[in-house]
């Protein structure tokens, strides 16, 4: 645990939207903040100038690890995440980079973990949902005070279709786009949130579920409201189900003879996932997601951001989230 403030912070995966927003809310509670990033120039237009950036190859295992212990930082905050999902990038980045990370900062005294997970590790099924969970099992056993933050849908992947609605497309929704819900929570929402576990002692030793204000959203709600702040009449598109399950099946059977099909035999398997399961805590006493079981922080609703997507023309990055 962090003793006295303000602190000396090793961030990781500061350069997506979740990190950036992050790093901002650390900084802004008067802490030192030093990033860890792949190519310290492209950092420097992304992030606040009062980081401190130092440069690593995330490839070289022993050069991250001497980088992290140089650091010498009092906690670890990460939002660091694999950016395809696929299995040798999951375990690769998700858990090997994480580890490498605590048991480095660890050796110069480490007090603190502030872990950027996902609500889907719950019930993990994919490569790296079990990674993710590797590497929580690591955190929660090395003996550092930890705080696992799962958010649920990041506005970002409920963006996706955005786009193809403004110009007069129909919104995809798998089956009848009721049968998942989430609680979306906006980046400075959990900026906000990550940074304040390292102060709030309730925090600590615990596995911290996290969605945005508001109720449980559908799919199917979703594309209403996006019609509506467009003025534009309801248009859907339905994949059924079974049709994802077939697609899954393809891909995973040539897969076996196909290291590319295998990859891609994956990344349809995580949309299935994302398509069937809802972004919520299990109950598992009850066998069944349940919103009112998921806390909500924040004040930023989806539908605010979809309002100035809109009203402003801005475009979301949406990297590996485009396909969804």
């Amino acid at each position: 645990m962090i003793d006295s403030y303000p602190s000396r912070i090793l961030m990781l995966g500061a350069t997506g939207t979740a990190g950036q927003a992050t790093v901002a809310a650390l900084i802004a509670a008067g802490h030192d903040v030093v990033c860890l990033v792949r190519n310290a120039t492209r950092a420097q237009s992304t992030l606040p100038k009062e980081v401190h950036l130092v440069e690593t190859d995330t490839a070289d295992l022993e050069a991250f690890q001497q980088s992290v212990r140089r650091i010498q930082a009092d906690a670890l905050v990460s939002c660091l995440a694999s950016r395809t999902g696929a299995p040798e990038d999951a375990w690769a980045v998700d858990f090997t980079l994480h580890a490498v990370a605590l048991q480095a900062a660890k050796l110069v005294g480490l007090k603190h973990v502030v872990l950027m997970s996902a609500i889907c590790v719950q019930r993990p099924r994919l490569a790296f949902q079990l990674a993710k969970r590797a590497f929580e099992a690591e955190l929660i056993g090395s003996g550092v005070t930890y705080s696992i933050v799962r958010p649920t849908a990041l506005f970002k992947s409920l963006s996706g279709q955005i786009e193809r609605v403004r110009t007069g497309r129909s919104f995809t929704l798998f089956g009848d786009g009721m049968g998942t819900a989430c609680k979306p929570i906006s980046d400075r929402d959990l900026g906000r949130y990550m940074a304040g576990c390292l102060a709030d002692k309730s925090r600590w030793n615990k596995i911290l579920p996290i969605g945005g204000p508001g109720p449980a959203i559908t799919p199917r709600e979703q594309g209403d409201v996006l019609f509506e702040l467009l003025g534009l009449p309801p248009k859907f598109t339905h994949m059924p189900i079974w049709a994802m399950s077939g697609i899954v099946a393809t891909l995973s059977a040539m897969g076996k003879v196909s290291k590319a099909m295998d990859a891609k035999a994956e990344f349809a398997r995580i949309g299935q996932y994302y398509a069937t399961e809802s972004m919520l805590v299990w109950d598992d006493d009850a066998q069944r997601y349940s919103a009112d079981s998921t806390p909500s922080t924040g004040s930023e609703t989806l539908f605010d951001h979809y309002r100035d997507l809109i009203e402003t023309g801005r475009k979301v990055d949406l990297r590996e989230h485009a396909v969804f």
